[in-house]
Protein backbone atom coordinates (compact mmCIF):
# COMPACT_ATOMS: atom_id res chain seq x y z
CA UNK A 1 0.00 0.00 0.00
CA UNK A 2 1.16 3.50 -0.63
CA UNK A 3 -0.43 5.55 1.99
CA UNK A 4 -0.05 4.92 5.46
CA UNK A 5 -0.33 7.09 8.49
CA UNK A 6 0.30 6.81 12.12
CA UNK A 7 -1.19 8.75 15.26
CA UNK A 8 0.61 9.07 18.55
CA UNK A 9 -1.11 11.01 22.07
CA UNK A 10 2.10 10.13 24.21
CA UNK A 11 3.24 13.41 25.40
CA UNK A 12 7.00 12.83 25.47
CA UNK A 13 7.58 14.13 21.51
CA UNK A 14 10.77 11.58 21.14
CA UNK A 15 8.43 8.72 21.68
CA UNK A 16 5.42 10.09 19.95
CA UNK A 17 7.55 10.28 17.03
CA UNK A 18 9.58 6.78 17.31
CA UNK A 19 5.63 5.61 17.53
CA UNK A 20 4.16 7.19 14.40
CA UNK A 21 7.46 6.67 12.21
CA UNK A 22 7.69 3.43 13.00
CA UNK A 23 4.13 2.88 12.32
CA UNK A 24 4.49 4.30 9.14
CA UNK A 25 7.35 2.24 8.20
CA UNK A 26 5.46 -0.72 9.06
CA UNK A 27 2.72 0.30 7.12
CA UNK A 28 5.10 1.32 3.94
CA UNK A 29 6.24 -2.18 3.12
CA UNK A 30 9.57 -2.02 1.23
CA UNK A 31 10.90 -2.77 -2.17
CA UNK A 32 13.13 -4.87 -4.05
CA UNK A 33 16.53 -3.60 -3.02
CA UNK A 34 18.21 -0.72 -5.21
CA UNK A 35 21.77 -0.38 -3.84
CA UNK A 36 20.62 1.74 -0.85
CA UNK A 37 20.70 -1.30 1.50
CA UNK A 38 23.83 -3.39 2.78
CA UNK A 39 24.64 -5.44 0.49
CA UNK A 40 21.57 -4.60 -1.72
CA UNK A 41 19.03 -5.92 0.92
CA UNK A 42 15.28 -4.94 0.50
CA UNK A 43 15.23 -1.00 2.01
CA UNK A 44 11.92 1.03 3.00
CA UNK A 45 9.72 2.65 0.28
CA UNK A 46 10.52 6.12 0.14
CA UNK A 47 7.74 8.76 0.26
CA UNK A 48 7.48 10.79 -2.57
CA UNK A 49 5.42 13.16 -0.15
CA UNK A 50 5.52 13.08 4.11
CA UNK A 51 3.00 15.83 5.99
CA UNK A 52 3.83 15.76 9.88
CA UNK A 53 1.00 17.59 12.14
CA UNK A 54 2.02 18.20 16.42
CA UNK A 55 -0.36 20.11 18.62
CA UNK A 56 1.37 22.67 20.41
CA UNK A 57 2.93 20.03 23.44
CA UNK A 58 5.35 19.54 20.54
CA UNK A 59 6.22 22.67 19.11
CA UNK A 60 9.67 23.33 20.67
CA UNK A 61 10.45 19.98 19.62
CA UNK A 62 9.41 20.38 16.01
CA UNK A 63 12.34 20.57 14.78
CA UNK A 64 13.76 17.78 16.05
CA UNK A 65 10.41 15.98 15.00
CA UNK A 66 10.83 16.98 11.23
CA UNK A 67 14.53 15.68 11.51
CA UNK A 68 14.16 12.40 13.12
CA UNK A 69 11.13 12.15 10.04
CA UNK A 70 13.74 13.00 7.37
CA UNK A 71 15.87 10.63 8.44
CA UNK A 72 14.08 7.41 8.91
CA UNK A 73 11.36 7.48 6.00
CA UNK A 74 13.37 9.99 3.59
CA UNK A 75 10.62 11.54 1.83
CA UNK A 76 11.10 13.49 -1.48
CA UNK A 77 9.21 16.57 -0.05
CA UNK A 78 8.42 17.31 3.51
CA UNK A 79 5.54 19.37 4.36
CA UNK A 80 4.27 20.16 8.01
CA UNK A 81 2.64 22.66 10.41
CA UNK A 82 1.93 22.92 14.60
CA UNK A 83 -1.67 22.64 15.15
CA UNK A 84 -4.51 23.41 17.90
CA UNK A 85 -5.23 19.72 16.95
CA UNK A 86 -4.80 16.96 15.30
CA UNK A 87 -6.07 13.78 13.90
CA UNK A 88 -5.66 10.53 12.61
CA UNK A 89 -7.31 7.84 11.44
CA UNK A 90 -10.92 7.76 12.83
CA UNK A 91 -9.67 9.60 15.66
CA UNK A 92 -8.98 13.19 16.43
CA UNK A 93 -7.01 14.26 19.51
CA UNK A 94 -8.44 17.32 21.22
CA UNK A 95 -6.72 18.85 24.43
CA UNK A 96 -4.03 16.84 24.86
CA UNK A 97 -0.94 16.15 22.95
CA UNK A 98 -0.97 14.98 19.46
CA UNK A 99 1.46 13.80 16.42
CA UNK A 100 -0.61 12.78 13.55
CA UNK A 101 1.81 11.26 10.42
CA UNK A 102 1.14 10.72 6.97
CA UNK A 103 2.98 9.44 4.01
CA UNK A 104 1.93 8.37 0.13
CA UNK A 105 4.50 7.09 -2.31
CA UNK A 106 4.21 6.31 -5.86
CA UNK A 107 2.28 9.59 -6.43
CA UNK A 108 4.70 11.04 -9.33
CA UNK A 109 6.69 13.97 -9.14
CA UNK A 110 5.31 17.18 -6.12
CA UNK A 111 7.11 20.15 -6.45
CA UNK A 112 7.95 22.09 -3.10
CA UNK A 113 7.43 25.59 -2.47
CA UNK A 114 7.92 28.29 0.00
CA UNK A 115 6.05 31.64 0.10
CA UNK A 116 7.93 34.35 2.01
CA UNK A 117 5.92 37.45 3.19
CA UNK A 118 8.70 39.54 1.81
CA UNK A 119 8.36 38.09 -1.77
CA UNK A 120 4.42 38.62 -2.51
CA UNK A 121 3.64 41.67 -3.99
CA UNK A 122 1.56 44.35 -1.37
CA UNK A 123 -2.08 44.20 -3.09
CA UNK A 124 -1.47 39.69 -3.88
CA UNK A 125 0.84 37.70 -4.33
CA UNK A 126 2.85 38.84 -7.71
CA UNK A 127 4.12 36.12 -9.77
CA UNK A 128 3.49 32.37 -8.29
CA UNK A 129 6.75 30.39 -8.29
CA UNK A 130 4.94 27.63 -9.41
CA UNK A 131 5.64 26.11 -12.72
CA UNK A 132 7.73 26.90 -15.81
CA UNK A 133 5.16 29.04 -17.86
CA UNK A 134 5.41 32.46 -18.65
CA UNK A 135 4.69 34.73 -15.76
CA UNK A 136 5.49 31.46 -13.59
CA UNK A 137 1.70 30.14 -13.60
CA UNK A 138 1.19 26.43 -13.48
CA UNK A 139 1.50 24.10 -16.93
CA UNK A 140 -1.68 21.74 -17.06
CA UNK A 141 -5.20 21.55 -15.06
CA UNK A 142 -6.21 19.00 -11.97
CA UNK A 143 -3.29 19.58 -10.70
CA UNK A 144 -3.38 20.39 -6.26
CA UNK A 145 -1.16 22.75 -4.07
CA UNK A 146 -1.39 21.28 -0.28
CA UNK A 147 -1.08 25.31 1.43
CA UNK A 148 0.04 25.10 4.80
CA UNK A 149 0.07 28.98 5.55
CA UNK A 150 0.60 30.87 8.95
CA UNK A 151 -2.71 32.87 9.99
CA UNK A 152 -0.93 36.16 10.96
CA UNK A 153 1.86 36.92 8.55
CA UNK A 154 0.58 35.38 4.78
CA UNK A 155 -2.46 36.72 2.99
CA UNK A 156 -4.66 33.50 2.00
CA UNK A 157 -7.06 35.20 0.53
CA UNK A 158 -5.37 37.44 -1.83
CA UNK A 159 -3.23 34.40 -2.62
CA UNK A 160 -5.36 32.01 -3.32
CA UNK A 161 -8.01 34.56 -5.34
CA UNK A 162 -4.43 35.01 -7.19
CA UNK A 163 -4.24 31.48 -8.05
CA UNK A 164 -7.95 31.04 -9.23
CA UNK A 165 -7.75 34.11 -11.65
CA UNK A 166 -4.24 32.63 -13.19
CA UNK A 167 -4.67 29.22 -13.47
CA UNK A 168 -8.25 28.02 -12.93
CA UNK A 169 -7.57 24.51 -13.24
CA UNK A 170 -4.90 24.21 -9.74
CA UNK A 171 -6.80 23.39 -6.87
CA UNK A 172 -5.84 24.87 -3.54
CA UNK A 173 -6.13 22.68 -0.58
CA UNK A 174 -5.04 22.85 2.94
CA UNK A 175 -5.61 24.79 6.38
CA UNK A 176 -4.06 27.86 8.42
CA UNK A 177 -1.87 26.69 11.56
CA UNK A 178 -3.64 26.79 14.55
CA UNK A 179 -1.36 25.87 17.15
CA UNK A 180 -1.06 29.51 18.56
CA UNK A 181 -2.80 32.54 19.08
CA UNK A 182 -0.33 35.36 18.57
CA UNK A 183 2.19 35.81 15.74
CA UNK A 184 5.34 33.77 15.79
CA UNK A 185 3.94 31.03 17.96
CA UNK A 186 3.29 28.60 15.05
CA UNK A 187 5.76 26.73 13.34
CA UNK A 188 5.71 25.17 9.65
CA UNK A 189 8.32 23.19 7.75
CA UNK A 190 9.18 21.88 4.34
CA UNK A 191 11.90 19.77 3.84
CA UNK A 192 14.90 20.25 6.01
CA UNK A 193 13.64 24.48 7.18
CA UNK A 194 11.82 25.15 10.13
CA UNK A 195 9.69 28.64 9.96
CA UNK A 196 8.22 30.83 11.80
CA UNK A 197 6.33 32.60 8.95
CA UNK A 198 4.82 32.69 5.82
CA UNK A 199 3.55 29.48 3.73
CA UNK A 200 4.53 26.10 2.84
CA UNK A 201 3.49 24.04 0.21
CA UNK A 202 3.59 21.19 -1.90
CA UNK A 203 2.45 21.05 -5.73
CA UNK A 204 0.95 17.78 -6.19
CA UNK A 205 1.03 16.59 -10.36
CA UNK A 206 -1.64 16.03 -12.05
CA UNK A 207 -4.53 13.06 -10.98
CA UNK A 208 -2.64 12.35 -7.96
CA UNK A 209 -5.76 13.37 -5.42
CA UNK A 210 -8.67 11.09 -6.88
CA UNK A 211 -11.03 14.63 -5.57
CA UNK A 212 -11.31 17.24 -3.31
CA UNK A 213 -13.99 19.23 -1.55
CA UNK A 214 -14.89 21.42 1.31
CA UNK A 215 -17.82 20.58 3.31
CA UNK A 216 -19.48 24.07 4.41
CA UNK A 217 -22.18 22.32 6.98
CA UNK A 218 -24.40 25.19 6.45
CA UNK A 219 -28.20 24.64 5.41
CA UNK A 220 -29.95 26.71 2.62
CA UNK A 221 -33.03 28.84 4.18
CA UNK A 222 -35.85 31.21 2.20
CA UNK A 223 -35.12 31.18 -1.19
CA UNK A 224 -32.45 32.61 -3.17
CA UNK A 225 -32.73 36.50 -4.24
CA UNK A 226 -30.66 38.58 -6.24
CA UNK A 227 -28.81 41.28 -4.84
CA UNK A 228 -29.80 44.94 -6.12
CA UNK A 229 -27.56 46.94 -4.14
CA UNK A 230 -24.40 47.11 -2.10
CA UNK A 231 -21.36 48.57 -1.72
CA UNK A 232 -18.68 47.02 -0.67
CA UNK A 233 -19.19 43.93 1.80
CA UNK A 234 -22.47 45.96 3.19
CA UNK A 235 -25.82 44.26 1.30
CA UNK A 236 -27.97 47.08 1.15
CA UNK A 237 -31.26 45.44 -0.93
CA UNK A 238 -32.17 42.13 -2.00
CA UNK A 239 -34.88 41.67 -4.58
CA UNK A 240 -35.49 45.78 -4.54
CA UNK A 241 -36.18 45.54 -0.76
CA UNK A 242 -33.66 46.31 2.15
CA UNK A 243 -31.51 43.42 3.41
CA UNK A 244 -32.93 42.99 6.76
CA UNK A 245 -36.42 43.65 5.86
CA UNK A 246 -35.75 40.55 3.69
CA UNK A 247 -33.96 38.29 6.45
CA UNK A 248 -37.23 39.12 8.77
CA UNK A 249 -39.18 38.04 6.19
CA UNK A 250 -37.28 34.14 6.40
CA UNK A 251 -36.92 34.66 10.21
CA UNK A 252 -40.92 34.96 9.85
CA UNK A 253 -41.80 31.92 7.31
CA UNK A 254 -39.76 29.00 9.08
CA UNK A 255 -39.98 27.35 12.06
CA UNK A 256 -39.44 27.88 15.85
CA UNK A 257 -35.89 25.71 15.49
CA UNK A 258 -34.92 27.60 12.43
CA UNK A 259 -35.76 30.76 13.89
CA UNK A 260 -33.59 29.96 17.00
CA UNK A 261 -30.76 28.97 14.58
CA UNK A 262 -30.88 32.39 12.83
CA UNK A 263 -30.59 34.34 15.82
CA UNK A 264 -27.97 32.18 17.31
CA UNK A 265 -25.75 33.38 13.75
CA UNK A 266 -27.43 33.84 10.81
CA UNK A 267 -25.22 33.29 7.44
CA UNK A 268 -25.19 34.60 3.76
CA UNK A 269 -24.85 31.82 0.62
CA UNK A 270 -23.37 33.02 -2.27
CA UNK A 271 -23.99 31.30 -5.72
CA UNK A 272 -20.84 29.89 -7.06
CA UNK A 273 -22.64 28.77 -10.05
CA UNK A 274 -24.91 31.37 -11.68
CA UNK A 275 -26.10 28.74 -14.72
CA UNK A 276 -27.78 26.51 -12.44
CA UNK A 277 -31.48 26.29 -12.17
CA UNK A 278 -31.66 25.44 -8.90
CA UNK A 279 -29.11 25.58 -5.71
CA UNK A 280 -28.87 22.90 -3.29
CA UNK A 281 -26.14 22.84 -0.63
CA UNK A 282 -22.76 22.85 -1.88
CA UNK A 283 -23.59 25.34 -4.73
CA UNK A 284 -22.93 28.39 -2.23
CA UNK A 285 -19.75 29.91 -1.06
CA UNK A 286 -20.44 30.64 2.86
CA UNK A 287 -20.13 34.43 4.39
CA UNK A 288 -20.77 35.43 8.15
CA UNK A 289 -23.57 38.25 8.40
CA UNK A 290 -21.51 40.37 10.88
CA UNK A 291 -24.16 43.06 12.11
CA UNK A 292 -26.89 45.10 10.75
CA UNK A 293 -27.66 48.53 10.50
CA UNK A 294 -31.36 48.98 11.42
CA UNK A 295 -31.59 52.59 9.87
CA UNK A 296 -30.83 51.95 6.59
CA UNK A 297 -31.61 47.81 6.55
CA UNK A 298 -28.67 47.08 5.62
CA UNK A 299 -26.52 44.04 6.61
CA UNK A 300 -22.82 43.41 6.81
CA UNK A 301 -21.31 40.24 5.30
CA UNK A 302 -17.72 38.81 5.96
CA UNK A 303 -16.91 39.27 2.12
CA UNK A 304 -17.61 41.70 -1.26
CA UNK A 305 -21.35 41.91 -2.81
CA UNK A 306 -21.63 42.28 -5.80
CA UNK A 307 -24.68 43.66 -7.38
CA UNK A 308 -26.65 41.33 -9.56
CA UNK A 309 -24.84 38.12 -7.51
CA UNK A 310 -27.81 35.23 -6.27
CA UNK A 311 -27.58 35.00 -2.41
CA UNK A 312 -29.50 33.18 0.09
CA UNK A 313 -29.65 33.00 3.89
CA UNK A 314 -28.13 30.16 5.72
CA UNK A 315 -27.51 28.24 8.81
CA UNK A 316 -25.22 26.08 10.57
CA UNK A 317 -25.42 23.65 13.67
CA UNK A 318 -24.37 20.34 14.01
CA UNK A 319 -27.08 18.41 12.28
CA UNK A 320 -26.47 20.52 9.38
CA UNK A 321 -22.97 19.81 8.94
CA UNK A 322 -23.00 16.09 9.84
CA UNK A 323 -25.74 15.91 6.17
CA UNK A 324 -23.54 18.12 4.34
CA UNK A 325 -20.07 15.67 5.11
CA UNK A 326 -22.22 12.90 4.48
CA UNK A 327 -23.27 14.40 1.01
CA UNK A 328 -19.94 14.90 0.12
CA UNK A 329 -18.72 11.42 0.94
CA UNK A 330 -21.79 9.57 -0.60
CA UNK A 331 -20.47 7.24 -3.40
CA UNK A 332 -16.58 8.35 -2.43
CA UNK A 333 -13.86 5.56 -2.03
CA UNK A 334 -10.37 6.39 -1.12
CA UNK A 335 -7.10 4.49 0.08
CA UNK A 336 -6.12 7.50 2.11
CA UNK A 337 -7.13 11.28 3.07
CA UNK A 338 -6.08 14.37 4.06
CA UNK A 339 -8.44 16.40 6.10
CA UNK A 340 -8.18 20.16 7.06
CA UNK A 341 -11.34 21.16 9.75
CA UNK A 342 -12.06 23.99 11.50
CA UNK A 343 -10.86 24.39 15.22
CA UNK A 344 -14.20 25.50 16.04
CA UNK A 345 -16.10 21.63 15.27
CA UNK A 346 -14.73 19.06 16.97
CA UNK A 347 -16.28 18.29 20.35
CA UNK A 348 -17.76 21.49 21.26
CA UNK A 349 -19.60 21.80 17.76
CA UNK A 350 -20.78 18.27 17.32
CA UNK A 351 -21.63 17.22 21.28
CA UNK A 352 -19.24 14.05 20.37
CA UNK A 353 -15.49 12.94 19.18
CA UNK A 354 -13.73 12.48 16.24
CA UNK A 355 -16.78 13.00 13.65
CA UNK A 356 -15.35 14.66 11.00
CA UNK A 357 -12.64 11.98 11.25
CA UNK A 358 -14.64 9.03 11.86
CA UNK A 359 -16.80 9.79 8.82
CA UNK A 360 -14.15 10.38 6.30
CA UNK A 361 -12.49 7.28 7.36
CA UNK A 362 -15.58 5.26 7.32
CA UNK A 363 -17.32 5.87 4.45
CA UNK A 364 -14.84 6.09 2.08
CA UNK A 365 -12.74 3.07 3.74
CA UNK A 366 -9.24 5.33 3.75
CA UNK A 367 -6.78 3.08 5.38
CA UNK A 368 -4.53 6.08 5.62
CA UNK A 369 -6.58 9.48 7.15
CA UNK A 370 -4.41 12.21 8.61
CA UNK A 371 -4.80 15.96 9.10
CA UNK A 372 -5.44 18.81 11.59
CA UNK A 373 -7.71 21.61 13.07
CA UNK A 374 -7.37 24.68 11.21
CA UNK A 375 -7.30 28.61 11.79
CA UNK A 376 -9.14 28.66 7.96
CA UNK A 377 -9.87 25.86 5.88
CA UNK A 378 -8.55 26.25 2.10
CA UNK A 379 -10.54 24.44 -0.81
CA UNK A 380 -12.47 25.08 -4.15
CA UNK A 381 -16.16 25.73 -4.20
CA UNK A 382 -17.22 25.42 -8.38
CA UNK A 383 -14.02 26.70 -10.29
CA UNK A 384 -12.32 28.88 -7.56
CA UNK A 385 -10.24 28.57 -3.92
CA UNK A 386 -11.20 30.16 -0.74
CA UNK A 387 -10.77 30.61 2.44
CA UNK A 388 -13.57 29.17 4.49
CA UNK A 389 -14.47 28.89 8.27
CA UNK A 390 -16.50 25.91 10.28
CA UNK A 391 -15.76 23.62 7.35
CA UNK A 392 -13.84 20.28 6.28
CA UNK A 393 -11.74 20.68 4.09
CA UNK A 394 -10.70 17.31 2.26
CA UNK A 395 -8.30 16.08 -0.18
CA UNK A 396 -9.01 12.21 -1.11
CA UNK A 397 -6.34 9.93 -2.91
CA UNK A 398 -6.43 6.25 -4.53
CA UNK A 399 -3.66 3.98 -5.79
CA UNK A 400 -3.09 4.26 -9.32
CA UNK A 401 -0.71 1.63 -9.83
Amino acid sequence: MPFAAALSEHPDPATATGEVIGEVLERLGSVPGDGGGVGGADVGVRPDLVVVFATAAHRDAFTDITAAVRRLLRPRVLLGATAVSVLGGSREVEGVPGLSLWAAAGIGEVTPLRLDPPTIGARAVGPLPLGAGPGGEVAGGDRVLLLLPDPFTFPADAFVAEVSARQPGLRVVGGLASASPVPGGNLLVLDEAVYAHGAVGALLPAGAVETSFVSQGCRPVGRPLTVTRSQGNLLQELAGRPALERLGEVADAVGPDDRALLAAGVHLGRVIDEHKADFHQGDFLIRAVLGADGASGALAVGDQVEVGSTVQFQVRDATSADEDLRLMLTAQEADAALVFTCNGRGLHFFGTRDHDASLVTELTGSVATAGMFCAGELGPVGAANFVHGYTASVALFRDRR
